[in-house]
């Protein structure tokens, strides 16, 4: 193999590397997912909105599908003040900030969407309050006066809401907006609370705050939300549950590992699909005992595998063919659970036939098995 030396004096000025005048001061971490069509409106709007700043845009890219990374690796190409992160193998909005905000080494740290529909005009202001040492963390409200939501459907609304008034419960100070997605912090603020943070779902400013010290000083400035230009929402009922998961994280996480009280809460489920398969079994179809605690065992398998590639391994998900053949990875992995399922409900039956008793019993033996393994093959990265 022979190298050839480059003669950088023969470089055009598009293919040198871009040089920088001053550190950067302020990064803007954007996480997306298929946001390809939006790419380029969001850096030509930093570009307007922070000419005055030495600033960076990171894109935080979950592996889209529909190109946004190279769509953003191309502008990227071109100028010194966007950066790409790929990650292939790992989701989250939560994780992808985090992740963004580590690779960056910029004294103050900003968050908006991959869907224009935060103002990224607002940025200058958050950011001279920020240097003015005058808060922690600056957040963009959709509910402090002269704010709003824009043309959100009324059950998006109350979905916020209602979000809102549950997390405010355990906040340390009080937050209009503690599910808002746009915001800027200092770094000593994120050094200060990331070793705490869950990094599950999407409310990662709500994580922030919660583990971050209780002396963190926080401001609102006024937003209205704007409407998507390019793509498809993705706020559907999984947000919902992520955020409920983030608050039992915060809460019982140091105690007992999240997934796992996820994953019970998710069996809890299919106890009630077992016994209700199981008393259909015994009442309606006339089946023996044995029969019916293994047609109800199946049946509990199957709601509690696809309840917990939502749920519980969201960030795994499998889909596609994946999601069949990780069906089958589910039931054989948890075959051995299955057999001491049977034979433990099996065996209580006999001897004193109280069935819904029986039934709780060969539940409860599979479940510890279940949890263990289908994380090691079914879900495995």
């Amino acid at each position: 193999m022979q190298t050839i030396p480059v003669d950088d004096q023969n470089l055009s000025a598009r293919a040198r590397p871009a040089t920088r005048t001053a550190p950067v001061e302020l990064a803007v971490i954007v996480p997306t997912y298929n946001e390809r069509d939006n790419v380029d409106d969001i850096v030509k709007e930093l570009t307007e909105v922070l000419r005055d700043i030495t600033w960076e845009v990171i894109f935080v890219d979950d592996d889209s599908p529909d190109g946004t990374a190279e769509a953003a690796r191309s502008i990227a190409a071109q100028t010194s003040h966007v950066r790409v992160i790929h990650r292939i193998g790992r989701r989250g909005l939560s994780s992808a900030v985090i992740e963004g905000m580590l690779a960056s080494s910029a004294p103050y740290l900003a968050v908006i969407d991959g869907d224009l529909q935060h103002d990224p005009a607002l940025l200058p202001r958050m950011l001279e309050l920020a240097r003015a040492d005058e808060a922690d963390i600056v957040v963009g409200s959709r509910y402090v006066e002269g704010g709003g939501v824009g043309d959100w459907a009324r059950s998006r609304e109350w979905m916020s809401r209602w979000a809102t008034k549950i997390a405010s419960r355990f906040l340390p100070a009080p937050i209009t907006d503690p599910m808002s997605g746009f915001f800027l912090l200092t770094r000593p603020t994120f050094e200060r609370a990331v070793r705490g943070l869950s990094g599950v779902g999407f409310k990662i400013l709500l994580d922030i705050v919660l583990s971050a010290p209780r002396t963190t000083r926080i401001r609102e400035l006024p937003y209205t939300f704007r409407t998507r230009r390019h793509g498809e929402s993705k706020l559907d009922t999984v947000v919902a549950w992520q955020f409920l998961v983030m608050i039992i994280d915060k809460r019982i996480g140091h105690i007992l590992p999240t997934k796992f009280v996820i994953f019970s809460m998710v069996g809890a489920s299919g106890l009630v699909v077992h016994l209700t398969a199981l008393w259909l079994g015994l009442k309606l179809g006339g089946f023996p005992f044995a029969v019916a605690q293994a047609t109800a065992t199946v049946v509990a398998m199957t709601s509690n595998y696809f309840l917990n590639n939502t749920l519980t391994h969201g960030d795994k998900r499998r889909t596609g063919a994946r999601l069949w053949s990780g069906l089958i990875s589910f039931y054989a992995v948890c075959l051995v659970g299955a057999a001491a399922n049977v034979g433990v409900a099996t065996m209580i039956y006999r001897s004193e036939p109280i069935w819904w008793l029986s039934g709780l019993a060969g539940a409860l033996v599979s479940s510890a098995w279940n949890f263990s393994v289908s994380a090691l093959y079914t879900w495995r990265k």
